[in-house]
C-alpha cells in the first residue's frame, strides 16, 4: 500500500506518538483525520498540517462509531488506521494502602486495549467496503503495545496488561481479516520523548536513556512514525508486534 494516497485514521494524534504520525503521513501525501478527546489542541494540529478531526472518546461505542464514520465519509474511505490513544498508569498489585484500586485497573484497560479495538473493529469494517489495491490490500491496522507487555516493572500490571493484550491480539485479527486483505500490526516502544515524559524533568529523562543499550537516548516520536510508514508500505509485515526500543529490557 502506498502511503502517499493512504486514507487514514490516528487515534491521540493531538500529541506524543500520534501527532508525529499524523505529521508524518501527511506530509507523505496521506489524507489524515485525527481522532481524540482533546478538542482544543487535536483542532489546532489538524489545522497546521491540513487534516481532518473528529473527536472521540474510543472506551465509547457510539462515540467511537460517529468518530470512524465521519472520517470515512470526509476523506472517501479509510486504507488506514493507527491506534496511539492511551495512558500510562503506576500502582502495585497491594501497596502502603491495600489492595490495587479495581477502577484504575479497569480503565487502563479500557482505554488501552478495549479502545484500541473498538476503532480497529470499525475501522475495518469500513476498509472492507474498498476495492483491493495491485497487491490485493484493502487497509492496514497498526497498533501501539509498549515494551511493558514483555517485561513490565513493578507497579505496571494494569498497563503492561494492557498492552500485552495489544500485542496478543495481533495474529488473530491479521488472521480474522486475511480473506478481506486488511493486515493488523503493532509497535511496541521503549522509552519516547513525549509529552508525558518531557514533564517528569531533564534529570529523570537522563536517568530512563542511561538504560537504553544503544543509542544512550530516549526515542524520537519521528521513528515511531517513520516505523509506522514502513509498515504501511510493506505489505508482507502482519500479524507481528516490533518492538521499538534501542535494544532496551526493563530491569
Amino acid at each position: 500500500m502506498q502511503l502517499s494516497s493512504a486514507k487514514a485514521i490516528v487515534t491521540g494524534a493531538a500529541s506524543g506518538l500520534g501527532e508525529a504520525t499524523a505529521r508524518a503521513f501527511r506530509a507523505a501525501g496521506a489524507q489524515v483525520t485525527i481522532l481524540d478527546r482533546d478538542v482544543a489542541r487535536g483542532t489546532a494540529v489538524a489545522a497546521e498540517i491540513g487534516a481532518g478531526f473528529q473527536e472521540v472518546d474510543v472506551t465509547d461505542d457510539a462515540s467511537a462509531r460517529a468518530a470512524v464514520s465521519a472520517a470515512s465519509a470526509a476523506m472517501g474511505g479509510i486504507t488506514v488506521c493507527v491506534n496511539c490513544a492511551g495512558i500510562a498508569t503506576g500502582e502495585k498489585t497491594v501497596g502502603r494502602d491495600g489492595p490495587h484500586d479495581l477502577a484504575a485497573f479497569r480503565r487502563t484497560i479500557d482505554i488501552n486495549l478495549i479502545g484500541s479495538f473498538n476503532i480497529l473493529r470499525l475501522a475495518a469494517a469500513e476498509m472492507a467496503k474498498n476495492d483491493p489495491d495491485a497487491g490485493n490490500e484493502r487497509g492496514v491496522i497498526i497498533n501501539t503495545a509498549s515494551v511493558a507487555a514483555f517485561d513490565g516493572q513493578k507497579g505496571q500490571a494494569a498497563y503492561a496488561g494492557s498492552k500485552a493484550g495489544i500485542a496478543g491480539m495481533s495474529l488473530p485479527i491479521a488472521r480474522d481479516l486475511a480473506n478481506l486483505g486488511i493486515r493488523c500490526m503493532a509497535i511496541a516502544p521503549g522509552i519516547f520523548m513525549t509529552p508525558m515524559l518531557v514533564g517528569l524533568g531533564e534529570e529523570i529523562m537522563n536517568g530512563l536513556a542511561a538504560d537504553v543499550t544503544c543509542p544512550k537516548r530516549l526515542g524520537d516520536p519521528a521513528e515511531y512514525a517513520a516505523l509506522a510508514g514502513f509498515i504501511v508500505g510493506c505489505g508482507y509485515l502482519n500479524g507481528e508486534t516490533i518492538r521499538l526500543d534501542g535494544a532496551l529490557r526493563m530491569q
